[in-house]
Order: structure tokens, then sequence, then C-alpha cells
């Protein structure tokens, strides 16, 4: 994750506390993981805005279950549904739920 983006999710979540809901749409398992503990439990890198700040916010892939009953089911076909072909859905946001589940502090 980006240092601008670290400084978006941290500007936010002093701005509205846990209220915030972090949507990740990683490709990847394994930067999944790595997005979902920097928002939770801060940057694993050191490196960034989030280094040693834990902010417990619930983070989610775009593929759990639910964010998708959230979601308009026309602009999930338009805009995800491509991707739930050549991504591995389930794997991606049990990557993110096993952070959510270490880190987060509320959850939806």
């Amino acid at each position: 994750m980006d240092l601008q983006n670290q400084q978006r999710i941290k500007d936010a979540a002093e701005k509205f506390g846990t209220d915030c809901v972090v949507v990740l749409g990683s490709s990847d398992a394994e930067g999944a993981e790595i997005y979902a503990e920097t928002v939770s439990n801060g940057d694993p890198t050191f490196a960034g805005p989030l280094a040693g700040v834990s902010l417990g916010l619930p983070v989610y892939h775009v593929f759990d279950q639910t964010i998708r009953d959230e979601c308009d089911s026309t602009a999930w076909e338009e805009q995800i549904s491509m991707m739930e072909m050549v991504l591995d859905p389930d794997a991606l946001a049990v990557a993110v739920k096993g952070i959510r589940d270490q880190y987060s502090k509320d959850v939806l």
C-alpha cells in the first residue's frame, strides 16, 4: 500500500474512528493480507504513516460475501463479476478475514 493511501486511511480513521470500513480489491492473497494488516495493525514494513499505528479498522476484501451483499447487483455484474472468473475470490476473502479476525476492533 503506497504512502499516500496509508495517509488517507489514517486521516479518515482519525476523523471517523472505527466507523470506517476498508474494502480491498487486491488480486493476490499475500498482498491482500499485507494491506489488511497495514490498515488494522499497522504497516508491517515500518515504512509509512501507519508504521507502528494500530487503527484496528475492520477490513474486508470486495469478494467477501458481507460486502457483496451490500452491492447493487447490476453494478457488481458490470464492475466486478469479470474478476471473479480470473481470480480466486474465496482465497482472497479468507486471507483478509484472517487478519480482520486477528486485529480489527469492530466488524460489519
